[in-house]
């Protein structure tokens, strides 16, 4: 009984006796698209070490705010701004 190398090896020459006049073209666009891929890999590379456009870069600390920017925070009712509270005295204007 055959085992799979064995399979693979009767495919193999098969393929390559069905298929001897595409080989050198299938050769040639693979190795086009090995070109291809290695030139693209290369160019994101550059453009992770050098930062696109501002961005932080892996590895960059970020830091957050911890308290809500001034435009953030809620602002009182209408009426209440710049006023005291009339029942406390002490009290800020909002």
């Amino acid at each position: 009984m055959l085992g799979i190398s064995e399979l693979a090896v009767i495919l193999l020459v098969i393929v390559a006796v069905l298929a001897v006049k595409r080989l050198p073209d299938l050769a040639r666009s693979s190795g086009k698209a090995a070109r291809i891929l290695k030139s693209e890999a290369k160019a994101m590379k550059e453009e992770s070490r050098q930062g696109v456009d501002g961005q932080d870069r892996p590895g960059q600390a970020v830091y957050y705010a911890t308290e809500p920017l001034p435009e953030q925070q809620p602002r009182p009712a209408d009426g209440q701004q710049g006023r005291p509270d009339p029942q406390n005295p002490g009290s800020r204007p909002a």
